[in-house]
């Protein structure tokens, strides 16, 4: 269990942490000499059972004391009985209240340097700082530290608050808050911090987050001890190994498994105030080990009182380490008033549409524990899908794909690249898809159907490639979507022309059928019959689309009739020689060698032949993929 003390400056914080654990943590050489602490400090009992982060009490110090602050079990709040409750008393209990401690202690301290009726009028003061709070039924604690008065007491109830606590879960990806980077000789990089999540061993690769530099573990000290593993609610230093120095760490960063390095810039919270609060106001943000400045954007309002609660999104000057969940302190601008804080709920926000009234209830949802509200809600209401990997990391799910097969969803893609669907928005696409297609036959009823990247767009423009194919394969197989080379269509759906197309291809198709193999183009026969060029090339496109006709090469159309019987020539060339060359085609359907190139390149491009070197060879049945004949 973590232990983060909290109080006023000079009500002897660091002696007590000295005489529950015999550990002094003021470490720097200016706390020692001015007697008051200055940055945090560091204490473990014997057993590691308990940790203790010292904070300073200075109020130009609560930066230094949020970045040990966030991240601690356990609060030990301490008040000396002379001064009683004092500046710094207050703020560092509001900024436990807003940092969710509900566990805690409070050390009433110096009880030797006061009358008895001043040591009762401390308690009396004590309680009513506290009434009305998340900690209002925190036991306390009168201690004479340099004494050892009380001290025994003190640390029986701490030993007795882990057995009640039990050990953490050690749920989600590995995220560790660092709060402390030195070098060791002999040794190497070090970084300390607390465990949010997750689990780590000798020999992990992890990230550090915001840059993005990758790191191996190649030691551990969990609460000052050696170990092999560490994992959530454990103080742990951590020796890394990896292209990185010790200029390109710093307080604030984060040490998480790989799939959790998701720098941001901006997310979006549930925030309660302390202070009035507005619109756009400039703040500094305190997360995890970091102070960052930003900006609020209140998503319900342009104002919130004191002690009221709304959505907002917090916009920050540089990017940070952020997850659901995550619990965050606002200062005002000069880092002197702490202005209040929240939970960040999302940290994919989208660019648009931030206060429309599904969005502000989704966050609602996303602050519940349970995960499946909300992602039950996303599948409805986005008939794309949703992001499943995006969604899975925004709450660090370490088993997400029991909660999606909980749900039934409809899981497309691979592992990174995942969307899902709720099946009843997946019939809704599948109807859609038939409806559009419908559409497309009764507008144009020459085609043969339509293309599939069109008629994606049609069904729905946002929808991924990935799910449409699956839409498409799915209807297929189900006999409700038929395909014919590259076009989709009804099953029932057959192309027609239309009846003044029908009677000017009686003239001109006899053209073509008169010399097979050596058809005319479409200026020759558009020459011949006295009809406009391109009023001839457009029937040509027609009559194609229905399937009579192929654009063999540029303006040059064959018969259907005529390439099913140069597909046997073909079929019998490779037969007998195991290829076909133009010039044996040549050969065999008599005409010049540049229509057989032309008529050969054509296999090619439907995917009946392919070409190997100067050769064409027949693909084998059933790799065929627009041959439009069969």
């Amino acid at each position: 269990m973590i232990i983060g003390t909290a109080g006023h400056i000079d009500h002897g914080k660091t002696t007590l942490v000295k005489a529950l654990t015999g550990v002094d943590t003021d470490r720097l050489p200016e706390e020692k000499a001015r007697g008051i602490t200055l940055d945090l400090g560091y204490a473990y009992t014997d057993d590691g059972q308990l940790g203790y982060v010292d904070v300073p009490g200075h109020e130009k110090l609560v930066h230094n004391m949020l970045a040990g602050a966030t991240g601690i079990d356990f609060l030990l709040l301490v008040v000396a009985a002379d001064d009683g409750p004092m500046p710094q008393t207050r703020e560092h209990l509001a900024i436990a209240a807003l940092l969710g401690l509900e566990h805690g202690a409070v050390a009433l301290t110096k009880i030797d340097a006061v009358t008895p009726e001043r040591l009762a009028s401390a308690r009396e003061e004590i309680l009513a700082l506290l009434a009305g709070t998340p900690l209002a039924q925190l036991p306390l604690f009168p201690v004479a530290a340099t004494r050892g008065e009380g001290v025994a007491e003190l640390r029986a109830h701490l030993l007795e608050s882990v057995a009640t606590r039990g050990e953490h879960h050690a749920r989600g990806g590995f995220r560790l808050a660092i709060d402390r980077v030195f070098t060791l000789q002999g040794i190497g990089l070090i970084v300390t911090g607390t465990a949010f999540s997750g689990r780590i061993a000798v020999g992990d690769t992890l990230m550090i987050t915001p840059p993005g530099l990758p790191a191996r573990v190649r030691g551990l000290h969990v609460q000052d001890s050696p170990a092999q593993a560490g994992h959530a609610g454990q103080r742990i230093a951590i020796n890394l190994a990896g292209d990185i120095q010790k200029a390109d760490l710093a307080r604030g960063m984060w040490l998480t498994a790989p799939g959790l390095h998701l720098p941001v810039q901006r997310f979006q919270c549930e925030l309660r105030a302390l202070e009035p609060l507005r619109h756009w106001l400039p703040v500094h943000v305190h997360l995890g080990a970091a102070d960052v400045i930003g900006r609020l954007a209140l998503l319900e309002g342009e104002t919130l009182p004191p002690g009221a609660a709304m959505l907002a999104e917090i916009i920050l000057d540089q990017p940070i380490g952020a997850l659901a969940h995550d619990r965050f302190i606002l200062r005002d601008q000069s880092a002197t008033r702490t202005l209040g804080g929240g939970r960040v709920l999302d940290i994919f926000p989208p660019a648009r549409h931030k206060r429309a009234p599904e969005r502000l209830a989704w966050l609602r949802l996303l602050a519940l524990e349970d995960p499946a509200p909300a992602l039950l809600a996303a599948l409805a209401r986005q008939p794309a899908g949703v992001d499943l990997d995006r969604y899975a990391a925004n709450r660090n799910l370490d088993d997400a794909e029991s909660l999606w097969r909980a749900l039934d969803v409809i899981v497309i893609g691979e592992a990174g690249t995942r969307v899902g669907f709720s099946a009843e928005v997946w019939s809704q696409l599948a109807e859609r898809l038939l409806a559009a297609l419908a559409e497309e036959h009764a507008r144009a009823p020459e085609m043969i159907g339509v293309e599939h990247d069109r008629l994606r767009r049609l069904t729905l423009p946002t929808l991924a490639r990935g799910a449409f194919d699956r839409l498409v394969a799915e209807l297929h197989a189900a006999g409700q979507l038929g395909q014919t080379g590259g076009w989709l269509h009804l099953p029932e759906h057959r192309a027609t022309l239309a009846p003044a197309d029908i009677d000017l291809w009686k003239r001109l198709g006899l053209q073509l059928e008169e010399a097979p193999f050596q058809p005319p183009r479409v200026r020759d026969v558009a020459r011949a019959s006295g009809i406009a060029e391109e009023m001839v090339r457009r029937l040509m496109q027609r009559v194609a689309r229905v399937g009579l006709i192929y654009p063999v090469a540029h303006d040059h159309y064959f018969t259907a009739q005529a390439v099913a019987v140069l597909a046997a020539h073909v079929d019998a060339l490779c037969a007998r020689d195991g290829a076909v060359r133009a010039a044996a085609l040549r050969d065999s359907i008599g005409g010049g060698r540049k229509v057989a190139i032309h008529i050969l390149e054509f296999f090619d491009r439907v995917g009946y032949t392919r070409r190997v070197k100067d050769a064409h060879v027949r693909r084998e049945p059933g790799t065929v993929r627009v041959w439009v004949l069969q």
